[in-house]
């Protein structure tokens, strides 16, 4: 009798049950094993919501409407996995322990909880443990004479921040009783990040090896703020890649397990990739003296500009937006923003780009965001700043008798612009989209509500040499959007005359890795050094980042496209003593 598995990659808002449940009811009666991705039934990542009295009654309900249905269904040869809550409560109805499970759907009997998850990752965007109590037993389920081993997302990796390997352990409770699986089903709910994808098929092959079976990972798509969730699902067998699904789409494949073959061997040791431990490696290529930024492929480009696009798309609708609006400077950054919505604008969507130059503006500038917006017929709105700039000087020395200057007089232009930029945002309902950069938010290089405001951020989790990578890549695949002056120009804020970024910052091509040596965690100051760099340079490096701290915490949010990005996953405490981080 065959057994065909059915992947369900699924796409819903949190909490959308309304929705989740249209999804699931259109399996009815389909022969099969369904396969749906972790907390299906409410999305991922819930965070409070799971402790909320309004969210867990709706959830209770909606659950036992569905498990209502699934006892109405007519007996037959199909079953569905799927992720979900499993709610105890005290008297008050407020929740006790809360756990992260699998539910089989059983026609004409209900939902049964089959598996709890063991391993709860509690780093970096995770914080699992705060919410789910873990799980104990292996489990392994029967469907149509086959026995399948369940595991859960994290289940499916080793770390010595664990306690325990639910593979591992799974592994001998199979040799003990002499279990043999015809595959291991993983319900996932993994973020995205730009070297994700080859890490799970690295580890996938390595289990299929061990358990010498089929593995198959299924996992949920969808933009939550900040955290974007790739899909990617596929099956392997032993080496071999037998089924895939689409990223960032809702997809649904369905594979005979009869005919996912291969030619099993020994499993070869486990390299810690989605760990504690590998999770913060900076992406340094230290073959070089100094060391430099491992520069992305056409592939990796590839990847990076769709996940910025798919987790813009998806805040703008989730939070019901259809116009944006960018201040366009002339410059990479601005440009570049305006480019990737471009390129991903809807027919009902509109854009529309606002110039606001100073009297430290050049007229390349101008003619460069002109030529920019008239090429892509994106409208474009002039504001200089020049008058209001002056009145607000005037009015300072009136009221205060002394004039400002300098770093003032730069951020008051900056502000100027941002208070502006939402002016026009209310007047159109428009989505202000921020254009900063990883390497400006992690020196501070920006005006607090100035040039840090919007209500998105797309290209906070990119250095500014990735945006320039990012930039050429576009340039090559989409008939150059952008202005070739654009690019070659040199970083300008243009808030006083003749300004560079270089005249505050050293060269991004040094500044990005000695931030990413930081950011990563895993270097000091003695360890950056020693890749070459210059200590006066590290210590200036090391000194900007440092006191911006409270820059960050009031920053908008940042689509995360890396293993370690600023925003939900970056807990920072603003006020520390500083001193120990230029003695390591």
């Amino acid at each position: 009798m065959k057994t065909i598995l059915h992947l369900h990659q699924t796409h819903h808002t949190l909490a959308d049950f309304e929705s989740i449940f249209k999804t699931l009811a259109q399996i009815s009666g389909i022969d099969g094993l369904h396969l749906f991705p972790e907390l299906y039934l409410t999305g991922y990542p819930l965070q409070d919501l799971v402790l909320q009295r309004p969210f867990i009654d709706s959830y209770l309900a909606f659950f036992e409407e569905l498990n209502l249905w699934a006892k109405k269904q007519k007996a037959g040869n199909w079953r569905a996995l799927l992720g979900g809550l499993h709610y105890e409560l005290e008297e008050s109805g407020l929740p006790v322990k809360i756990r992260n499970v699998i539910y089989e759907v059983i026609p004409g009997e209900g939902l049964k909880i089959l598996y709890t998850k063991r391993l709860l990752p509690n780093y970096d965007i995770f914080d699992e443990e705060k919410y789910f109590a873990a799980g104990a037993q292996n489990t392994f389920y029967e469907f149509n004479r086959e026995i399948f081993g369940l595991l859960i997302c994290e289940d499916m990796w080793t770390s010595s921040v664990h306690d325990l390997d639910p593979c591992h352990l799974m592994h001998l409770e199979m040799k003990e009783k002499n279990i043999k699986v015809s595959g291991i089903i993983n319900l996932s709910a993994s973020p995205f990040d730009v070297a994700k994808k080859h890490k799970r098929f690295e580890r996938a092959r390595n289990l299929s090896l061990l358990f010498n079976s089929p593995f198959i990972y299924l996992n949920r798509v969808g933009g939550e703020d900040e955290v974007l969730f790739d899909g990617g699902s596929f099956v392997m067998a032993g080496p071999k890649l037998h089924l895939e699904l689409k990223y960032f789409e809702a997809d649904s494949k369905s594979i005979d397990l009869s005919l996912v073959k291969s030619e099993y061997e020994e499993a070869p040791a486990f390299k810690p990739g989605n760990t504690w431990e590998g999770l913060f490696s900076p992406q340094l290529d230290s073959a070089q003296t100094p060391a430099v930024l491992k520069s992305w492929s056409d592939d990796e480009c590839a990847e990076v500009l769709k996940a910025l696009q798919f987790g813009f798309q998806e805040y703008a609708r989730k939070n019901g937006f259809k116009k944006f609006l960018v201040a366009l400077s002339g410059g990479m950054d601005s440009a570049m923003v305006l480019a990737i919505i471009h390129l991903c604008l809807k027919k009902d969507q509109d854009l529309e780009a606002i110039y606001m130059p100073s009297i430290h503006s050049s007229p390349l500038s101008t003619q460069l965001s002109e030529k920019m917006c008239a090429s892509l017929g994106i409208p474009l709105a002039y504001f200089p700043i020049k008058f209001l700039h002056s009145a607000v000087k005037n009015a300072f020395v009136s009221q205060f008798k002394e004039p400002f200057e300098g770093l003032t007089d730069e951020n008051v232009q900056s502000r100027l612009r941002g208070t502006l930029l939402y002016t026009r945002s209310n007047q159109t309902g428009a989505m202000v989209i921020n254009t900063s950069n990883k390497s400006e938010l992690a020196v501070g290089y920006s005006t607090q509500y100035g040039d840090s405001v919007g209500a998105l951020s797309l290209l906070g989790d990119l250095y500014k040499s990735e945006v320039y990578r990012l930039a050429r890549f576009i340039q090559e695949k989409y008939n150059s959007p952008i202005p070739a002056g654009i690019i070659e120009r040199g970083p300008s804020a243009e808030l006083r005359e003749n300004q560079l970024d270089q005249d505050s910052l050293p060269p991004y091509e040094r500044l990005d890795a000695i931030l990413e040596g930081i950011l990563s965690y895993r270097l000091g100051k003695k360890q950056i050094i020693g890749l070459g760099f210059r200590e006066e340079e590290v210590t200036k490096v090391l000194n900007l980042y440092l006191k911006t701290e409270y820059k960050r915490a009031q920053f908008c949010p940042i689509l995360k496209v890396k293993s370690k990005s600023f925003g939900f996953g970056y807990r920072m405490p603003i006020s520390k003593n500083l001193s120990y981080q230029f003695n390591s």
